[in-house]
């Protein structure tokens, strides 16, 4: 069992088998058989989507209610070099491919399902999950021609001067504060789509 938890990648690879047991297991429950056609393509689509927001928008919220918080508290200074140095790239690598995910799979199960124009031209009755659409766009730009570039030079993974370090700083803050402050409503519209939460 300690090998599994030793290594991510084993980790994530047992998931996987959990998930295929998962499956197998509520077929043979159902008595009903696996059929790979469009709407199990579509599910699984969808279930890509989910997994790739919660890294995306796990990572925006760690950012915000945690590491940008608890930063100024680390002390001394010197010490968190090791957060920047390390943790942060790492950690927004995962952010900005999470995001581009996501918006993939987004925009993929949409057209899957026929209603990617409707949904983005705000066409009834998919408006709601149109609207999330539209924002979590918003926040995948920002993450990518904003966040990212602003944190490159804090990060000093590009050349950066100090002036332009210390301007970079408060734009990929208020970037990053206006995706959370987005995420709230984004996250709302995906789920009142499905389940509810828009007045008719």
């Amino acid at each position: 069992m300690g090998a599994i938890f030793t290594s991510l990648g084993r980790t994530v690879a047992a998931g996987v088998v959990v998930l295929i047991v998962i499956v197998l297991v509520t077929a043979a429950l159902s008595g009903d058989v696996i059929h790979l056609n469009h709407a199990w393509g579509a599910f699984f689509m969808r279930w890509l989507h989910i997994l790739s927001g919660v890294m995306w928008i796990g990572l925006l919220w760690y950012f915000n209610f945690v590491q940008t918080p608890t930063m100024p508290k680390i002390q001394p200074v010197e010490s968190r070099s090791a957060v920047s140095k390390y943790i942060a790239p790492s950690a927004l690598f995962w952010f900005r491919y999470g995001a581009l995910a996501t918006v993939i799979t987004g925009l993929l199960l949409a057209w899957m399902n026929d209603y990617i124009v409707d949904a983005l031209l705000l066409r009834k009755p998919y408006y709601p999950i149109g609207i999330g659409m539209w924002m979590a766009l918003i926040m995948a730009f920002n993450v990518w021609f904003i966040i990212w570039p602003m944190q490159k030079k804090i990060l000093g993974l590009v050349e950066a001067t100090a002036e332009e370090k210390a301007k970079a700083g408060p734009i990929a803050l208020y970037a990053s504060r206006f995706n959370t402050m987005f995420s709230i409503g984004m996250l709302y519209c995906m789920a009142a789509q499905s389940h509810g939460g828009f007045v008719s």
